[in-house]
């Protein structure tokens, strides 16, 4: 798809149609790699089809004017390679290597792989990167935007806190975090570890102008990721999303964020998807 096609009058169908494309072969590649984290998988499709499939400008690409995008929540790699499979930076065939021996797209995106700006998976990184490139971007003129996408227990870290003040402090317009709010780490409720799940006046104590989307209704997201800040502030999209998001098993399950398919389940899941299709939910 070129650049032309990246923002259309009818955005949900681009994007919704995304979405049904990832949640299969997140499926589909999970069982065949016996690799899990499918829950955090699940839990931002609807945020990366909006993003890869309407809103980035040229991404994945080497010209200096495109939107730049970090998956700070390395963990959900999968969703990203779906991204990048969909976009036609990576084939079929190398997707397929997910988590095999040699094969370049492991459990955490590495910057080698095509498309990939940040190698991530240290939890808290992410956010200062994006604030260096935004500042660095404005430094040069350029029109490109980034965008980092983090998950609410990566909040825990107090490095993603130095990064927000950072932004906020300079202003940088050009800078859109996504909180993936699915309320649940690896060890239980975000609540019970260490309670951010209230995070709208934070963000805003720091500067950012900030909206509290469905992370699961496309035509929220698309709406928040085009309004046009009134102030100049960076921009925090706090985005309330289901762990497993359309698999009956997974939804608010904290083992599927490690847990493997087995091909019974898969079939499961996979005819849920279907259903789900057919009903146009996506």
């Amino acid at each position: 798809m070129n650049a032309e096609n990246l923002i259309t009058s009818e955005p949900v169908r681009n994007a919704g149609a995304l979405a049904h494309e990832m949640k299969r072969w997140i499926i589909e590649q999970s069982l065949a790699s016996n690799v899990g984290h499918i829950g955090s998988a699940l839990s931002i499709v609807e945020i990366m089809s909006t993003l890869w499939a309407d809103i980035m400008r040229d991404p994945g690409t080497q010209s200096p004017l495109r939107d730049r995008f970090i998956l700070a929540k390395g963990h959900a790699a999968l969703t990203l390679y779906c991204a990048l499979r969909w976009k036609g930076i990576i084939d079929e065939a190398t997707f397929k290597t997910y988590c095999k021996d040699g094969s370049l797209l492991g459990a955490h995106p590495v910057h080698k792989i095509p498309g990939v700006e940040l190698s991530t998976g240290s939890l808290g990184l992410g956010l200062s990167v994006g604030c260096g490139l935004a500042y660095g971007l404005r430094l040069k003129k350029l029109p490109s935007r980034v965008f980092v996408l983090i998950s609410d227990g990566e909040c825990n870290e107090g490095q993603v806190w130095e990064a927000a003040m950072f932004a906020g402090h300079h202003h940088l317009t050009n800078l859109c975090v996504i909180v993936d709010l699915n309320g649940s780490q690896c060890l239980g409720h975000t609540a019970e570890i260490l309670d951010i799940t209230h995070q709208i006046p934070i963000w805003k104590s720091f500067g950012w102008d900030v909206t509290a989307v469905d992370g699961h209704c496309i035509d929220d997201l698309f709406a928040a990721l085009t309004t046009q800040s009134p102030t100049a502030k960076p921009r925090a999209i706090i985005a309330r999303t289901i762990l497993g998001k359309s698999v009956s098993f997974m939804e608010n399950r904290f083992e599927w964020h490690y847990r493997n398919l087995t091909p019974e389940l898969a079939a499961q899941a996979l005819s849920e998807l279907e259903s789900r299709s057919e009903n146009r939910i996506y």
